[in-house]
C-alpha cells in the first residue's frame, strides 16, 4: 500500500462522490504522468485538483514550483502535513472555476504548465475557461474520461467532431500522452481514462476576423447537426434562407453541407463571411 493510500485510510476520509475524486497511488504511473506533462526545472505548475497529493510530489520533484488548487476542505490538511518537505509548494484552497487564477499565480513564472486530474463533471467547462482565460499557458495535461478525450481529438468528419475539438485545436496541439484504466483509480470510475497534453499554439490555428464569431458560427452548425450547414445559420442568426445561401456561397461552400463535414479553413473562410455581413446589417439598421 502506498504512504498515499495509508494517510487517506488512517484519517479515515472518505470519499466524496459528489466531487468525483479518483485518487492514483500507483507511484510508477504517477511518475510517468508528470514525464508525459513534459514538465521541466523551468517550469511553473498550476495543479488542478491535487487529492491527497499523490501526483503533486512527483510534480515539485520536476517542476521550480507548484501550485494546487482545492476544493474539498478536508484534504487541505492532509496535503500541508503530506507537502511540508517541499519548499517549491503553495496550497490554494479554493474552487478553480471561481478563484481569480490572473491574481492567485501572479507570482508564477510565465508561461504555465497546467496539470489536472479533474472531476469529470467539470471537464468541459474547466477546459473552456482555461482555453479562453487571460492566463499566460504554455501546456495542459489533463486527465479526463476517454470518451473526453475521443471528443478532444477528433477529426473533421468524425462522429466525435464538435465544438469541444474545434476548440480545443483551435488553441492548442493536443495530443494522447497515454490511456488510464478505471482499474488504476481508487475508487474505481465506471469508465477508462486518458492523459492527455494540449500545448498551446504560438497562434490560433486558422485567421479569422473575429475569433468570436468563428465560434459562434461553428456552433450554429453543431446546434443542428443532422441539418445543413445553411439551416443553422438562418436558426441562429434569423437569416432568410437567400441570405444564408448567399453567405455559403460567397465563402465557397456547398449549401448541403453539413457542419460536421467543415474543415477547420473552410469554418474560417464562412465565419469571415458571416463577420461581414453582420457588419453590413448593423450599418443599414
Amino acid at each position: 500500500m502506498s504512504k498515499t493510500k495509508e494517510r487517506i485510510r488512517d484519517s479515515q476520509l472518505r470519499y466524496k462522490q459528489g466531487l468525483g475524486q479518483n485518487f492514483i497511488y500507483d507511484e510508477d504511473l504517477l511518475a510517468s504522468l508528470v514525464e508525459a506533462a513534459g514538465v521541466t526545472r523551468e517550469d511553473d505548475v498550476l495543479e488542478v485538483g491535487p487529492g491527497a497529493g499523490s501526483m503533486t510530489k512527483h510534480l515539485c520533484k520536476a517542476a521550480h514550483h507548484v501550485m494546487s488548487v482545492e476544493l474539498d476542505d478536508r484534504l487541505i490538511p492532509l496535503l500541508n502535513g503530506f507537502m511540508a518537505e517541499y519548499d517549491n509548494f503553495t496550497l490554494i484552497h479554493g474552487d478553480v472555476m471561481t478563484v481569480n487564477l490572473p491574481e492567485i499565480t501572479a507570482s508564477l513564472r510565465k508561461p504555465l504548465s497546467v496539470v489536472a486530474n479533474i472531476p469529470y463533471y467539470i471537464t468541459t467547462p474547466l477546459m473552456t475557461m482555461l482555453l479562453t482565460s487571460p492566463l499566460d499557458i504554455k501546456q495542459m495535461a489533463l486527465m479526463v474520461q476517454k470518451e473526453v478525450a475521443d471528443k478532444v481529438l477528433a477529426q473533421p468528419g468524425d462522429d466525435n467532431w464538435g465544438p469541444l475539438a474545434l476548440r480545443c485545436q483551435f488553441y492548442c496541439d493536443p495530443y494522447l500522452a497515454m490511456d488510464v484504466p478505471a482499474a488504476c483509480f481508487t475508487p474505481a470510475p465506471k469508465v477508462d481514462s486518458s492523459f492527455i497534453v494540449l500545448p498551446r499554439r504560438e497562434k490560433p490555428l486558422v485567421d479569422v476576423k473575429n475569433e468570436e464569431d468563428f465560434f459562434r458560427v461553428a456552433q450554429a452548425g453543431f446546434a443542428l447537426r443532422r441539418k445543413t450547414m445553411t439551416n443553422g445559420l438562418c436558426a441562429a442568426f434569423h437569416m432568410e434562407r437567400t441570405e444564408a445561401v448567399e453567405l455559403m456561397q460567397k465563402a465557397g461552400l456547398d449549401e448541403r453541407v453539413r457542419c460536421e463535414k467543415l474543415t477547420f479553413e473552410e469554418l474560417a473562410r464562412l465565419a469571415d463571411v458571416y463577420t461581414d455581413w453582420r457588419f453590413d446589417h448593423r450599418s443599414n439598421e
